[in-house]
């Protein structure tokens, strides 16, 4: 799977396949977005390449674990997320996939965050918290 941000400056490939696609809907999340919820990939972090600047961001998550957003530095799209929780793998914002039909999601979590007005997928399983233990 490949991608990049909206202006081009970073590009990213995966050559291997998806440990997670889910819809997060916390908070945080919400507020990064600008949505309901972020439609995310976790791939493991050895097999993703990435070419270009990326700015990020830290916060605190529900864990009280750090979590790192990157972003484009020049055109701000976020790209990227690192979870000291899970120090193994790096998401990706399925948005930003030059093929965003590749997104398979197959769960949702924090849906105890969810907003009333969010379309969620009844057919794919949801937790009320986070990413259950692999």
């Amino acid at each position: 799977m490949n991608g990049g941000c909206l202006c081009g400056a970073v590009r990213y490939k995966s050559e291997a396949a998806p440990v997670y696609q889910l819809y997060c809907h916390c908070r945080d999340c919400q507020r990064a977005s600008g949505s309901a919820s972020a439609p995310i990939i976790f791939f493991p972090s050895q097999g993703l390449s990435i070419e270009g600047e990326v700015t990020y961001y830290e916060s605190k998550g529900s864990s009280g674990k750090s979590i790192y957003r990157g972003f484009c530095g020049k055109c701000g799209s976020q790209l990227f997320g690192r979870l000291e929780r899970l120090p193994d793998l790096l998401s990706v914002r399925a948005g930003t996939l030059d093929d965003p039909a590749a997104f398979q999601p197959q769960l949702h979590i924090h849906a105890s965050q969810a907003v009333p007005w969010a379309s969620m997928d009844p057919s794919l399983r949801s937790f009320p918290h986070d990413v259950p233990n692999r």
